[in-house]
């Protein structure tokens, strides 16, 4: 079978970087390239870390597009508390070698998908800017993307930066809102999701004893990331959010869910960035989104994750 066509869209974070390498060591997936956004970090960081992570993984070839440096509507909403200085601490990274490619994320996209000869898969990593300014700027490319795949919202769990919102969709609700309504098949990987896949505790010490610099610095990433996610929920693991969204595209018979309605609160008083699923169908309005709530094996999954990420180097 053919390697399925796919951009990243990404705001590096150290799930992102899992999520990335995981995409580059699976044959299954031809990474056409990375698109950046401000997101966990600001744009600049971003851009950088996505270099490094490409470059980490031996795929330096992988042309990196800096992107969105705000919301379309609102302020930055950088996390370092959550993903340390860098937005992928946790290892000692080596400078990159080159930088990101002149083209704006939003040109690429658009050039991109009206001139591949596929249709293309978007897996959306972060503030969904980016997607939103190419999808207004040529709502033809609608038509050239296979699917949408984001990692972001919650609706059974709530969410993690509010008790509405989830971080994703908080940060730019009015770029999610123009993406899950243009028409495009659409799946969500919320915390509804994500937060019934974690990883397995001490992930990390089974990842540096594979003793490779890739599973060396996913190990360090890995512990850098539980250490604040297990403070604040009480947990001993946490899930590797945007990984997990690569892992359902990878991997669908690990994952439940069902095809709904699903739209953003952009003017709440305490709602904001609240993904509104129709779950019980109660609006009459169309289904527009799979929206995945539940994972069959967590353990499996990760076993997968680090199988591949054990070729990588």
């Amino acid at each position: 079978m053919a390697a399925r066509p796919v951009i990243i869209d990404t705001d590096p974070g150290q799930d992102d970087a899992f999520a990335i390498l995981l995409a580059l060591a699976s044959p299954e997936l031809e990474v056409l390239g990375l698109t950046t956004v401000a997101g966990n970090m600001g744009l600049a960081q971003t851009t950088d870390n996505a270099r490094r992570i490409v470059e980490l993984a031996g795929r330096g070839a992988v042309p990196v597009h800096a992107g969105s440096a705000r919301p379309l509507l609102r302020a930055p909403r950088p996390v370092p508390e959550i993903h340390g200085k860098m937005g992928i601490d946790g290892w000692d990274w080596a400078p990159a070698e080159r930088g990101a490619e002149p083209m704006h994320a939003v040109d690429y996209l658009v050039t991109t998908l009206n001139a591949h000869p596929e249709k293309v898969t978007l897996i959306v990593l972060g503030p969904q800017t980016n997607i939103a300014l190419a999808l207004r700027r040529a709502p033809e490319i609608a038509e050239r993307i296979e699917r949408i795949v984001f990692m972001g919202g919650g609706f059974f769990e709530g969410g993690n930066m509010s008790p509405a919102a989830e971080y994703n969709i908080l940060v730019d609700p009015e770029a999610a809102r123009i993406v899950l309504n243009a028409g495009i098949p659409v799946t969500a990987v919320p915390l509804d999701c994500t937060h019934a896949t974690p990883a397995p505790v001490n992930w990390s010490a089974t990842l540096a004893a594979h003793g490779s610099e890739v599973m060396r610095a996913c190990a360090g990433m890995m512990e850098f990331f539980e250490r604040y996610g297990n403070a604040k929920y009480g947990t001993a693991s946490r899930p590797l959010h945007d990984a997990v969204a690569v892992a359902a595209l990878l991997w669908p018979e690990l994952f439940t869910g069902r095809q709904c309605t699903v739209d953003v609160e952009c003017a709440g008083e305490l709602t904001t960035g609240m993904t509104v699923v129709d779950w019980l169908r109660q609006t009459g309005k169309p289904d527009n989104c799979l929206w995945l709530n539940g994972c069959t094996d967590p353990g499996e999954v990760y076993r997968r994750m680090e199988a591949a990420l054990s070729r990588l180097g």
